[in-house]
């Protein structure tokens, strides 16, 4: 893509109304636009990141046994009367009513209508397990919506509903969407802690909270240092051996880690004073286990193999792709801007031509283009006529992991530089080893 024919609408100033480092870079590297309280329109270069959250969330669900559906955002207000949670759920579910009269309610979440999903079509024990998500658009109608996309009233959300025939195996389903979050968070450069976590409006007795550290966190929380050193699980993962899994969360589950309103003051002082970790926290990630809450108030039955009805045993495990990218900033930024981690930024590498209307360096810029999008790298081809410090402020501040900079005297003598945005080091290269490191045929 070239960053002349890129809609990329960078504000120079740090806007005011922005509160955390977040909220400022994203409105800086014109990624969000905010339309009302609590919304938010996402420019082209936000909308890349998203859908990169979006795609490893997609592949980690996938590889954990969910299969993808989609539910409607509008959502009638009788399915939330048979739950009980109609008058219970509070102002902040945005309730309205149609022509006909008849209550809706924009969807702050989804257990009513995917239960009513398995309870119209899952009648036997020999259709479970079951484990339904979709990535769709809620609406919580915040009575303070802050701090950009982290707060807002309306957010994306990837939330994956659980059904089994008994306790056992809903512990099971839970224990396979705990370790497909670490794996989830992993891959995109976070290290997540989970702790026990309150459940909330969701209900149940089985609660995680997937955190992650930063100066900036909403709240505090405090866990055992051993988390910083543990491994994550690998690709070769089995998610069908529900032995191997339960190991796998118990490694994760043994050392203290707890948010603020679970913690444990005297389980916190048997704790050695050096592996105390006391911080402020980013929620990243939240699963429950609510058993029959949903499914027997409406009726969600399947005959066991003993013959009778039982009411199928639920879970439910949330990931805010929207607000992950906040997250994802406030774990990863320097004073000049956004450093994305590889995996979720929104191009592999920025192109800048420090020249443009150069022969030579249009040239080489247009080598190293076709060189690197070839090797399927995603390339902003930066060929604007902006100064050489608005080039290299405006890289700086939206992040790629890399910058290319092909310069006139660099041209002459066969070279371009490499700047790794993270660590900003810089390196002098021959152009064909240029493409080579970025796994193109020289």
């Amino acid at each position: 893509m070239r960053l002349s024919q890129f809609f990329l609408p960078i504000l120079k100033e740090n806007p005011r109304e922005a509160e955390i480092v977040s909220h400022r870079l994203m409105l800086r590297a014109g990624m969000i636009r905010q339309q009302g309280q609590g919304s938010f329109s996402w420019l082209p270069l936000g909308k890349l990141v998203l859908d990169k959250v979006c795609r490893i969330i997609r592949e980690e669900q996938n590889r954990a046994g969910a299969l993808e559906i989609l539910m409607p955002t509008i959502q009638s207000a009788d399915l939330w009367r048979e739950s009980g949670r109609y008058d219970d759920y509070g102002k902040e579910m945005l309730r309205i009513k149609d022509r006909q009269d008849r209550d809706m309610l924009y969807g702050p979440t989804n257990e009513e209508v995917v239960t009513e999903i398995v309870r119209a079509y899952v009648k036997s024990y020999k259709d479970l397990p079951l484990n339904l998500y979709h990535i769709q658009w809620k609406f919580r109608d915040e009575v303070r919506p802050r701090f950009g996309v982290m707060r807002s009233r309306e957010f994306l959300m990837k939330d994956a509903y659980s059904f089994d025939l008994d306790f056992e195996g809903a512990k099971a389903a839970y224990n396979r969407m705990f370790v497909s979050y670490l794996r989830t968070f992993t891959r995109m450069g976070l290290q997540a802690i989970p702790m026990r976590a309150d459940t909330g409006p969701i209900g149940g007795d089985l609660s995680h909270e997937f955190i992650i550290l930063a100066d900036t966190g909403e709240s505090q929380v405090y866990c055992d240092r051993e988390y910083l050193s543990l491994q994550v699980p690998g690709e070769n993962t089995d998610f069908a051996n529900d032995g191997e899994i339960a190991d796998i969360v118990k490694t994760w589950t043994t050392p203290y880690a707890a948010t603020d309103e679970m913690h444990d003051e005297a389980a916190w002082d048997k704790l050695g004073e050096a592996d105390r970790v006391s911080a402020r926290g980013i929620e990243v990630g939240h699963i429950f286990h609510f058993g029959d809450k949903y499914s027997k108030p409406m009726g969600a039955k399947v005959t066991g193999p003993d013959g009778k009805d039982h009411f199928v045993s639920g879970g439910s495990y949330g990931i805010g792709p929207s607000r992950l990218v906040a997250a994802i900033i406030e774990a990863s930024h320097d004073d000049n801007g956004i450093i994305w981690p590889e995996a979720v930024a929104p191009f592999d590498i920025g192109l800048i031509n420090m020249k443009v209307g150069d022969a030579d360096c249009d040239r080489v810029c247009g080598e190293l283009y076709s060189a690197f999008t070839g090797a399927g790298k995603d390339v902003l081809y930066d060929d604007t006529d902006q100064r050489p410090g608005g080039k290299f402020a405006t890289a700086d501040l939206i992040g790629l992991p890399w910058q290319v900079i092909v310069g006139p005297r660099g041209v002459a003598a066969g070279e371009i530089e490499i700047k790794n945005r993270r660590t900003g080091e810089r390196e002098t290269l021959p152009v064909a080893e240029a493409k080579k490191r970025f796994g193109a045929i020289a």
